[in-house]
């Protein structure tokens, strides 16, 4: 197929994740099968003029680029691309686009997940028969709610927070949301954070890994929350001060649903793994079957309309890179 993938790209993804990606789509690419290894992709770079990046991949910086005169297009299958692209990229004249469109839609659906298990505290009855609890012990649990005219609070208007957003409201929760670059809209009001966390049984984080976000929810914060509230986090572990939340838990008040930690793998020792009123995913919200081939089907096509001159359709400017999580 015309633009399609030949010598001059250069895939940097692990084979598994490759095979989940793009089957056999890659044509003639040359394959390099660890992103974090900074030597091979430093003998692999001569004559890539297309790159396609892994997580893991070490930062672009200048003595990389110098070896890939010929590099036009960094194609990233993840979302973030700012722990790896530099300003140097940008400044030789490499574009950059991700894939961060096609993961939306299934961490809104995690999210979604844990939002009901959360308000039914099926987590609790799980845990409760999984310790071998007798059966009335098992059946006790904090009041239990419905979605239907819940008050959820969302963090963050990305992507997947717009994505849960509209999953939530389709199930007729009240929704607002705390966000500096949201201004509200029909349905979806703006409120300062504190109201959100005040005022909301669900908060549900989408917020971005940028300075004025780390530990955006303390012990303050999460103190704010009403007892018997709920956090959902499945976007990065940043946003949240783990240890002020693990001493919140630990009292029972709120309850938590949570994909991504401050240490991967989550040590075995780790308090939140003894709680009943946790719920634990490994950080694979996004790893559906169709999320992967949406992924990989996207860069092909931001490969396809590079080689054809035309407009990306996922591009990441400077001025993105800023404000990307």
């Amino acid at each position: 197929m015309p633009g399609s993938p030949d010598a001059r790209t250069l895939v940097c993804v692990p084979p598994d994740l490759r095979a989940r990606l793009f089957g056999r789509e890659l044509g003639e690419a040359r394959l390099l099968d660890d992103p974090a290894d900074r030597a091979g992709l430093a003998e692999a770079l001569p004559g890539t003029e297309i790159l396609v990046t892994g997580w893991g991949m070490p930062v672009l910086d200048a003595a990389l680029l110098d070896l890939a005169p010929s590099l036009r297009l960094v194609a990233h299958i993840g979302a973030s691309v700012k722990f790896f692209v530099t300003g140097e990229v940008f400044a030789r004249g490499i574009r950059v686009t991700q894939a961060g469109q096609a993961m939306a839609r299934p961490v809104a659906e995690v999210a979604l997940a844990f939002t009901l298990s959360l308000l039914h505290r099926i987590h609790r009855f799980d845990h409760a028969l999984h310790s071998d609890a007798d059966w009335h012990t098992a059946e006790q649990a904090p009041p239990r709610h419905e979605i239907l005219g819940c008050r959820v609070g969302v963090v963050g208007a990305s992507r997947t927070g717009r994505a849960y957003l509209d999953l939530v409201r389709a199930l007729g929760a009240e929704t607002v949301v705390s966000d500096p670059y949201f201004a509200g809209e029909p349905g979806v009001p703006a409120v300062p954070l504190d109201e959100l966390l005040a005022t909301s049984r669900i908060v549900a984080l989408h917020a971005p890994v940028l300075p004025e976000t780390r530990h955006l929810l303390g012990a303050r914060e999460l103190a704010l929350m009403p007892d018997g509230a709920g956090l959902v986090n499945t976007a990065r572990s940043w946003l949240v001060d783990e240890e002020a939340l693990l001493a919140e838990l630990r009292t029972g008040r709120i309850d938590a649903a949570i994909d991504v930690f401050d240490a991967e793998p989550l040590p075995a020792d780790h308090g939140f793994r003894s709680l009943p009123n946790v719920l634990l995913t490994p950080h694979q919200a996004a790893g559906t079957v169709e999320a992967r081939r949406r992924q990989g089907a996207l860069v092909l096509d931001e490969i396809r309309r590079h080689r054809a001159g035309l407009a990306l359709r996922h591009e990441v400017t400077p001025e993105m890179l800023e404000r990307m999580g």
